[in-house]
């Protein structure tokens, strides 16, 4: 596909938009004039990265929409590469005299008096294919029926146990419209469109206190609420805060380890995933680094990051460079296979970049970054597995945790866990948090079931400062061993 077709394409696109700022400074001639004063000096490498972003946001607190707001957000970055090294700068005005002096900004900072020291790879132009079509924009939903979603959590909520004494709700919306265009020829546009809902509640029995929490969305318009209702979500904040009320303290020590399916994925972004982002693996600083054919987890451990799921979270028509999203078997069967490339990583490992360039906004750069990375299904069934425990942890949801990226040891707060008693899942626990190595818990995977799910869209990935949406995925998996951190245990004198 020729640049022109591209330009003409996007042009396209973005008139359809509304978002006529984009559209106007963003022509061929000025593309080639940003571009050119980018790479007057030298330079291997010259992008420009344009947004313009509508967020929108409801909040009920107390029985009472407490909060609504709208902003806007609109900027474009140029980012010049020379070797290892490049300049970022950006303006919030859609001004040719501005974006030209972002552009002599950014061949300053990346210091194009040092010769290249490495030979280009040429990238192919793109054009954005729709991963996740929308119905129903935010745009035609006006707040009344925004609202309205809210009141419906609400009402469910206290309707659904007496014990409840507090309900919170939040609805945002966002569409974002990103051109991007570079100095091998690219120039693409792509629209976006988010969702994010929540219920929070607080249950209290007269003795006890526990909050629960629910919440969903996507790459998807309003069309989402028809099956993801309101409803459920606070039908199952009630249940998540009600079962905690009889948690018992948990039992600490290495045990055998169920991971239920779903967002539990969340401990396989964090415990693996970044380590197979290739700035770490190029810079040495991932254990993963150099091993790329080399078995590293069980056989039965297949890890995939895919951006191209429909209506997932971390699902992108585009990356923040451009380049299609696509799926990217990471370990196959126990095998590494590879790593999740951005352009820049891409030119200095001789590679090419696999749709993983990832920015927060026009005033970052992009960086090496996971979009719905999840654990392949296996062959047992999820019953089977459970019944296959004399004693153990049932893990079913996450979190807040940590990871160190040069080792894989991480520590994994566990929001709703059970015990596992004679091939039955028994009593809550509270308290729990699950401490181990990445790379020891993919050698010790043992069962993996067939019930392969992906969360509900609830993910932020933060990584240099800066916070991306994702997606996670897992089918219940058994670990022969993990350490369990609890307050159950007998301690000696002290």
């Amino acid at each position: 596909m020729t640049g022109n077709t591209i330009i003409a394409e996007s042009q396209s696109v973005l008139a359809k938009t509304g978002f006529e700022a984009i559209y106007g400074i963003l022509t061929a001639s000025n593309v080639d004039r940003i571009l050119s004063q980018s790479l007057q000096t030298g330079g291997e490498f010259a992008e420009i990265y344009a947004e313009y972003a509508v967020v929108n946001g409801l909040t009920l607190e107390e029985n009472k929409i407490r909060h609504a707001q709208s902003g806007i957000t609109q900027g474009i970055g140029i980012r010049v590469i020379n070797g290892d090294k490049f300049g970022y700068a950006y303006s919030e005005r859609f001004d040719m005299k501005d974006l030209l002096k972002a552009a002599r900004t950014a061949s300053l900072i990346a210091d194009l008096s040092t010769p290249s020291r490495i030979s280009k790879i040429d990238s192919r132009a793109a054009s954005a294919v729709e991963n996740s079509p929308v119905k129903v924009y935010p745009e035609t939903v006006n707040n009344k029926s925004k609202a309205d979603l809210l009141w419906r959590a609400n009402e469910s909520a206290f309707n659904e146990d007496k014990r409840v004494t507090q309900v919170e709700a939040a609805l945002w919306d966002a569409i974002k419209v990103v051109v991007i265009a570079n100095s091998d020829g690219l120039f693409v546009a792509d629209r976006r469109i988010m969702i994010r809902y929540s219920v929070g509640v607080l249950v209290d029995d007269g003795k006890v206190r526990q909050s629960g929490h629910h919440g969903g969305g996507g790459r998807i318009g309003f069309e989402y609420f028809d099956t993801m209702t309101p409803e459920y979500f606070a039908k199952e904040a009630v249940r998540t805060a009600v079962v905690m009320l009889d948690a018992r303290e948990a039992p600490a020590g290495p045990q055998e380890v169920v991971l239920g399916n779903g967002w539990a994925g969340v401990l396989l972004h964090e415990a693996v995933g970044h380590g197979l982002e290739a700035d770490f693996n190029r810079k040495g600083t991932s254990l993963y680094a150099g091993k790329i054919g080399q078995k590293v987890a069980s056989d039965l451990v297949t890890v995939i990051d895919d951006g191209t799921i429909p209506h997932l979270r971390g699902t992108m028509n585009i990356d923040d460079e451009g380049v299609p999203s696509q799926e990217n078997v990471l370990i196959e069967n126990s095998i590494l296979r590879g790593y999740m490339a951005d352009r820049l990583s891409a030119r200095l490992m001789g590679s090419r970049p696999t749709g993983s360039g990832r920015r927060e906004s026009y005033q970052h750069y992009p960086l090496p970054r996971m979009t719905n990375t999840y654990m392949a299904a296996g062959d047992s069934a999820p019953d089977d597995i459970i019944a296959s425990v004399k004693r153990g942890f049932y893990a079913k949801s996450f979190g807040g945790g940590q990871v160190d990226i040069s080792n894989g040891q991480f520590v994994f707060q566990v929001t709703e866990g059970y015990m596992i008693e004679d091939g039955k899942i028994t009593c809550p626990v509270k308290g729990a948090n699950l401490i181990g190595s990445g790379p020891d818990i993919l050698r010790k995977v043992v069962m993996v079931a067939s019930d392969l799910e992906h969360d509900t869209g609830v993910g932020t990935c933060g990584k240099d400062g800066q916070s991306v949406p994702v997606g996670v995925g897992m089918p219940t998996c058994k670990i022969s061993e993990i350490t369990v951190g609890g307050t159950s245990v007998k301690r000696g004198p002290s």
